[in-house]
């Protein structure tokens, strides 16, 4: 009786009791977390390179054609990513979402090694095909979301799935340009003409 006394006594013991009760109705969705983490760092990929690539274009193509090899190079990872995303949904379907999202975030990450170290145009194409091939996140990120929720759930989780996806297409241009600033490239010095 008294060890119950001194806890009510206690103003210090008991904010730490009340600290550790949850509410059984909220718990925290690890997966979800996962998942909503992985669609922000890809959104964050893309938008990192959006300011950097027009130095790295500067780079390696010698003439006045860096606006429309831009324009190429951001089509094709649409155009890639347009093409192969159903096959990558399908292949979640059948081996599971996690083993697509790997392969999804590893393509994106060899794509980024390839642009920071492209030392010939036909380079960053290769890499921009690579990551639209393999650049289907969203799509199974979506799916995930529709496997594990139903109802207004499932709308309140996609409304965080797009937040997520916001927040890495403001943070990544911020991020490449401030990098950016530094050197477009991880080459030790820009290729002569």
């Amino acid at each position: 009786m008294s060890t119950n006394l001194s806890v009510i006594k206690n103003p210090r013991v008991q904010s730490d009791q009340r600290r550790l009760v949850r509410r059984p109705d909220v718990k925290p969705n690890r997966p979800l977390i996962v998942i909503l983490s992985t669609v922000a760092l890809d959104a964050v990929g893309i938008g990192l390179i959006m300011p950097v690539l027009p130095g790295l274009l500067r780079d390696l193509v010698h003439s006045n054609d860096v606006t429309a090899h831009y324009g190429i190079l951001l089509a094709l990872y649409a155009l890639m990513q347009f093409a192969c995303a159903p096959v990558l949904g399908a292949l979640s379907d059948r081996f599971g979402r996690r083993p697509v999202l790997l392969v999804s975030l590893a393509g994106a990450a060899v794509d980024y090694a390839i642009m920071a170290t492209a030392p010939f145009l036909w380079v960053l194409y290769i890499g921009r095909i690579v990551a639209g091939i393999t650049g289907a996140t969203g799509a199974v990120a979506g799916a995930y979301i529709a496997d594990i929720t139903d109802g207004d759930e499932r709308a309140r989780h996609f409304g965080f799935m797009s937040a997520c996806f916001g927040f890495g297409m403001v943070a990544g241009p911020v991020l490449g340009g401030l990098m950016g600033g530094f050197s477009p490239t991880l080459r030790s010095s820009p290729r002569q003409p």
